[in-house]
């Protein structure tokens, strides 16, 4: 397959061939936070994706190019975390892959980057990167990695170099994700349970709300280690998720967690969680009981958002959309501008629900909407939003197959 990629200005050289991988951003439509929960999740790759060129080198050399930012780093062997944060994306990659025995100590490749996911958004911008880099790295060392196995290697240098607390379900659908359907994955720990396709005559679409969101801040982490901290209050096991209760049994248990904990009051009596990619903060106060029981209640929310869907009541489908936007806020992670997106979108005719999406603390709004509505939905509403914030936001349109499905190319 051959790729529209830019000019690489003379970057890679003519002695080998090169590896070209496509992968797409996601639009989470229900799920969000609740992956690393062990909730069922409902996922659309996005139009705009990533593009990575990977090329053997035989010096043995690391050298990785951002075509975004104009700027090229070269990585010593060992020296992964410590280069410039934008490279560790790609950096790890080929670390992790080496540390895993997949690919030789020596082996040296050239990495050149370009996309048009946009950053901080909320829409797997960085999952995108991580899994054009794997599969390309993979394809020019002929290393065979099924979807699942791409995808949890992508999640783990999100959160063992770069330092992101992420769930997998970014880097699953990034890789394992059809064009205009929804990827159900149940996050336990990452089961495709299947692919529904968005209804005929409806869409669902993406407003940036312009309001940078990363999932390593403070208000996702500290969402997450709440959770955990919940899950131990309530005497779950590490083997255990706390989607597997049901809000009927989660309420059978008669057990009463506070609104909120301190880190230190927690630790002192109950010692650390059981989550590998965060740890309680001594000097925090947690949102214990929104934190704990929003995964309880999303998972339920999933599933009855995908019933009405595949039973055509849109108005129920919608009712589930906005619950999970209001349960985001009860976690502390709404803000004021993903919330007036919601609102401006509910006031257009057509329109049956909208929430905020990923990680939430600013980023993306997700709408549903009739397909012939869509176009005017987004113009008004991003006309009115631009007005009360003075900020233009971006539409997230489109959708487009996963890398999985789309050949690795070349130049």
């Amino acid at each position: 397959m051959k790729f529209e990629f830019p000019d690489h200005g003379g970057f890679f050289t003519k002695e080998s061939p090169i590896f070209v991988a496509r992968a797409p951003g996601r639009l989470d439509v229900m799920g969000g936070i609740a992956d690393y929960s062990g909730s069922l999740v409902a996922e659309m790759p996005i139009g705009q994706a990533a593009l990575c060129g990977a090329q053997v080198d035989p010096s043995g050399k690391l050298t990785i190019r951002s075509l975004n930012i104009g700027r090229t780093v070269s990585v010593a062997a060992g020296g992964e975390k410590e280069t410039e944060r934008w490279a560790v994306y790609l950096a790890g990659c080929v670390a992790l892959l080496k540390s895993e025995g997949l690919l030789a100590a020596e082996a040296g490749v050239r990495l050149l980057l370009t996309s048009e996911v946009p950053l901080g958004a909320g829409v797997s911008s960085s999952a995108a990167i991580e899994v054009a880099t794997m599969r390309a790295v993979a394809a020019a060392f002929e290393i065979a990695l099924d979807g699942l196995t791409l995808a949890r290697l992508c999640q783990r240098v999100e959160n063992e170099w770069v330092g992101a607390p992420c769930g997998v379900m970014d880097q699953v659908t990034s890789a394992c994700g059809e064009a205009g359907k929804l990827l159900l994955l149940r996050c336990q720990p990452h089961t495709i349970e299947g692919y529904t396709q968005i209804p005929i005559g409806w869409s669902v679409f993406g407003i940036d709300s312009c309001v940078k969101h990363s999932v390593g801040g403070m208000g996702y982490t500290g969402v997450r280690c709440a959770a955990f901290m919940g899950a131990k209050l309530l005497g779950l096991q590490p083997t255990d998720y706390l989607c597997n209760l049901t809000p009927e049994s989660y309420k059978a248990l008669g057990i009463t967690l506070p609104e909120t904990l301190s880190g230190a009051a927690f630790l002192e009596q109950h010692g650390p969680t059981w989550d590998t990619v965060t740890k309680v903060d001594p000097g925090q106060h947690y949102s214990l009981l929104a934190a704990t029981e929003h995964p309880i209640f999303e998972n339920q929310r999933v599933a009855m958002f995908l019933a009405a869907l595949d039973a055509g009541d849109f108005a129920l489908a919608g009712k589930q959309m906005l619950a999970a936007h209001a349960s985001y806020s009860r976690c502390g992670l709404g803000t004021k501008e993903t919330d007036l997106l919601v609102e401006l979108a509910m006031d257009q005719s057509g329109v049956v629900g909208a929430k905020i999406t990923g990680g939430g603390s600013g980023g993306t709004v997700c709408i549903l909407c009739p397909t012939e509505r869509e176009a005017a939905v987004a113009e008004s509403v991003a006309e009115a939003y631009e007005k009360h914030t003075g900020n233009a936001p971006r539409l997230i349109q489109g959708t487009s197959p996963g890398a999985l499905g789309t050949p690795v190319g070349s130049l």
